[in-house]
């Protein structure tokens, strides 16, 4: 059976479609509509009630529940024999039997969530060619359907705008042309969708049409909302009025800004693609030289250092400004950590450090510090680095921005510690001695970094009041240290709050997170845990939309400032998890997949568990109880040998419920 939600109302048996009229009674439509779009296709008879019938009594809106299933069964009967008895009761739940069960809504999300996680073009065609339409446009008036409508809507419009922006950095630009004008048909006021089409029309050599869309949406935001488009816009307007003659120039700077845009979202492949097209196009000297360092880190970010070092040589060759020189020597520090030669990447980020100090901007000193503390990470060492680093960084003149850069990197390479075998054990006295350090040293943003590891190490292993007063502390002193920081202790208090089942407290410590986020020069590090603690709230409280809803948001976070796959990892369990209670097995099987390459990259029982929990949700929604109850065990004993008894007896708690 198909069911088709979007754009129409369609169900299909076999071979056979349901004719209109055996659907001109609302109720029994809405019936199957309304299962059709549930979690897991279930729900309970007297919310089913509260939807259709809210002004009757409960007798009443039973006795119209139970006619309007018996037509709804009758209807399906008609178009297939044996096809009403895939609505089923269970109890006071109705549900559909999902066994070879398509619903259009639900495949669309799920492919969604699949591109997402491989970053797969096609999965993306594939996901948007399945949105014919917005939800049930003939039932525009029906409480039940607005929600949802306005959810599917946004993931289409999210999922245009990332599959543009790969498209658009691999340089297949009419095809992204394509995407971003139904987006601008969509939202006509939207100015990013906008620019992103001037850009496109610019790199696709069409400066009259990119010309034309901005007087375009000058004229919609006067009328619709009196205002005129912002200086971003503006500016990319001036940038190709003034050079319609220069396209070569201007290409190179256009694809240069594509690659940049692509690596702030933290697509390195796209961000290289739209490098060497840049390097393609006739570009000065000083251009060239920049974009060429670009492209080796977008490489190395990928971790292929041999493709990488040819283009630091020509860098080297093109370089002559010295703040260019600092973020090359900061480069070749990267190429030496990837390609394991831990002397040169020692070497380049100390002398990196110098050269930002004397040269760079504060984003350049950031990035040097950044690249000292990954080089001591490598050669095992990071925690004595940590404590020789606090009276420098605490002496000498790096603004309060650039350390809290530096410090949000830090807590980054905490999670290895906090996770990992051998290590995890010895990070609460680490943390105690490197707090006693800071407070010596009168180093306040490594007290508020020592007060959140120490928290941390608490809440994983159930020590929760204590955690609390930590978490509590680490907030207090980033809130005077600078506006853009401190979005972690506040993700882990409402981690804590979670697991004490203080739902309220948890969803406004997450609010304070989000907003710390959102303007974090580390967001990248941030969203997926801020999310996936969102979703586990809403799992917590038997609402899989809701965490479906915060999974979703999360991967449109990552599609917009990057993602780090150690600082997201409990979002995998938690996502695989929320598709697996909505019945969506693709999407669950999607983030388990995830989840295991996150494992696979190391070796602790801890990353180890965090899989097989959600491989174990995974084989849930397929329905093999058998896979999932051995997967939840491992994962329970995983936990249990990381000392993390919450998520032990979470795991156990699961294993139990599927084998009921």
């Amino acid at each position: 059976m198909r069911i088709e939600v979007l754009g129409t109302f369609r169900v299909r048996v076999g071979n056979g479609v349901a004719p209109d009229e055996a659907w001109r009674r609302r109720k029994p439509a809405a019936v199957l509509k309304l299962l059709a779009l549930a979690p897991g296709h279930r729900m309970h008879r007297e919310q089913m009630m509260d939807m259709l019938w809210p002004e009757l009594d409960p007798a009443a809106a039973g006795a119209n529940l139970r006619k309007a299933v018996h037509h709804a069964r009758a209807a399906l009967e008609a178009t297939s024999a044996g096809a009403g008895d895939v609505i089923v009761t269970a109890g006071d739940v109705l549900a559909l039997d999902a066994r070879d069960l398509v619903v259009d809504a639900v495949q669309f999300r799920s492919r969604l969530a699949a591109a997402r996680r491989a970053n797969d073009v096609d999965g993306y065609r594939q996901a948007i060619d399945l949105y014919r339409g917005e939800l049930l446009p003939d039932d525009p008036y029906e409480e039940w359907a607005a929600g949802p409508r306005r959810e599917l809507q946004v993931d289409f419009l999210a999922g245009l705008t990332e599959m543009a922006g790969m498209l658009e950095a691999a340089g297949d630009v009419e095809a992204a042309i394509d995407g971003v004008r139904r987006l601008v048909a969509a939202d006509p006021t939207g100015e990013e969708a906008n620019a992103a089409l001037m850009r496109l029309y610019a790199l696709a050599g069409r400066r009259a049409d990119a010309l034309r869309q901005y007087e375009h949406l000058s004229r919609v935001l006067d009328h619709e909302l009196g205002v005129e488009p912002g200086p971003a816009t503006q500016r990319l307007y001036e940038e190709i009025r003034a050079r319609q003659a220069d396209e070569p120039e201007l290409s190179a700077a256009l694809w240069e800004r594509v690659g940049d845009l692509r690596a702030v979202s933290g697509d390195h492949a796209g961000a290289a693609k739209a490098f060497l097209l840049a390097l393609g196009a006739d570009a000065e000297r000083a251009t060239r030289a920049s974009v060429e360092r670009k492209c080796a880190v977008s490489f190395l970010m990928q971790h292929r250092p041999e493709l990488a070092a040819p283009h630091l040589q020509a860098a080297d060759e093109l370089t002559t400004d010295s703040a260019e020189r600092a973020r090359l020597l900061r480069a070749r520090a990267q190429l030496g950590w990837e390609s394991g030669d831990m002397a040169s990447a020692e070497r380049y980020a100390e002398q990196a450090r110098v050269a930002a100090h004397e040269h760079g901007i504060a984003d350049d000193i950031a990035a040097a510090y950044e690249a000292v503390a990954i080089v001591a990470h490598c050669k095992g060492a990071w925690r004595d680095g940590v404590a020789s680093e606090l009276e420098r960084l605490a002496s000498d003149d790096t603004g309060a921005a650039q350390l809290g850069r530096v410090f949000e990197m830090h807590h980054c390479i905490g999670q290895y510690h906090l996770y990992g075998d051998g290590l995890a054990e010895s990070v609460e006295d680490y943390a105690r001695r490197i707090l006693d350090r800071a407070i010596s040293a009168g180093a306040t943003w490594a007290q508020a970094f020592a007060f959140c590891l120490l928290g941390e190490t608490l809440l994983l292993q159930g020590r929760w009041d204590e955690a609390d007063g930590c978490l509590e502390r680490s907030c207090a002193t980033h809130a005077s240290l600078d506006a853009r920081s401190g979005a972690l202790p506040w993700q882990r208090r409402a981690e804590l709050a979670v697991c004490r089942g203080a739902y309220d407290d948890a969803e406004a410590y997450v609010r304070t997170a989000t907003g710390l986020a959102t303007v974090s020069p580390m967001a990248s590090h941030l969203w997926g845990r801020i999310y996936g603690v969102r979703g586990l709230a809403a799992l917590e409280q038997g609402d899989p939309e809701g965490a479906v809803r915060a999974v979703q948001n999360a991967a449109a976070a990552a599609a917009r400032y990057g993602d780090c796959p150690t600082c997201s990892a409990l979002l995998n369990p938690v996502a695989a998890e929320a598709f697996a209670r909505a019945g969506e097995p693709e999407a669950a099987g999607a983030y388990a997949e995830a989840a295991h390459r996150v494992a696979a990259m190391f070796s602790s029982a801890a990353w180890q568990a965090m899989a097989h929990a959600a491989l174990g949700s995974a084989a849930m929604a397929r329905g093999d109880t058998r896979a999932a109850i051995g997967h939840f065990e491992s994962a329970s004993q995983g936990y249990r040998k990381a000392g993390q008894p919450y998520w032990a007896d979470r795991s156990a708690r699961q294993a139990s419920l599927v084998a009921i």
